[in-house]
């Protein structure tokens, strides 16, 4: 099976293509602001490196987040278009599940992983997952003094991803990786609806009623 795998959840821009769970090609872009603007190239440079037309793929897997909204949704509305246009299925994963994927792929560890990445405004996504990369909790959005409190109970012994730093554990970097979108994907299983995992509310609000002028 051949799968194109995307990630905008990050301000790593990340396509690659992953033949039988083997990343065959992969570029890595790094900047926040331009997501919209490197992915399409990036997918189409790794698709011309390997030899590989669009229209060979089998399917596309994409990071749902969590993440920031305006790069989030270019990674998926991507993956949304090229599925449809090639009429293959479309997997929504969660990043942070991919990046625990990516560092226990060479092993198991002595305890638990903590993936930690940027959500702005002093706050952090986070989940926490087993030795063998199982989700024990989250993904959930909150400052880092508040994750700093529930870490004991966690019992963990890493670190994974940006803003992991700072928590007193050894740090795997990371982000998200083809190999571990594609490795935490149900890619025997239809896929269900592709849905971002935002964890915030929207900024924007409807207008409320138009105030009354005196006259």
């Amino acid at each position: 099976m051949l799968v194109l795998a995307l990630d905008t959840s990050t301000p790593a821009v990340t396509a690659g293509l992953v033949r039988d769970g083997v990343t065959v090609a992969e570029r890595v872009e790094t900047d926040g602001r331009k997501h919209g603007e490197l992915l399409m190239p990036a997918v189409q440079a790794v698709c011309a490196g390997a030899g590989v037309a669009l229209r060979e793929l089998d399917a596309v897997v994409v990071g749902a987040g969590p993440g920031p909204f305006t790069g989030l949704r270019v990674g998926m509305v991507t993956a949304a278009a090229l599925g449809d246009a090639l009429g293959i299925p479309v997997h929504g994963v969660c990043s942070l599940d991919a990046i625990a994927a990516a560092v226990v792929a060479d092993g198991p560890l002595t305890g638990n992983l903590l993936v930690v990445t940027d959500a702005r405004r002093r706050e952090v996504y986070w989940a926490a997952y087993e030795a063998e990369g199982a989700r024990l909790s989250g993904p959930t959005v909150e400052s880092p003094d508040a994750l700093r409190e529930r870490l004991p109970g966690l019992r963990l012994v890493a670190a994974a991803g940006t803003m992991a730093a700072g928590f007193g554990l050894p740090v795997h970097e990371a982000t998200p990786s083809p190999a571990g979108l594609v490795a935490v994907a149900p890619l025997h299983s239809a896929p269900g609806p592709l849905e971002p995992l935002y964890l915030r509310r929207p900024d924007a609000v409807p207008p409320g009623e138009r105030k009354q002028v005196a006259r």
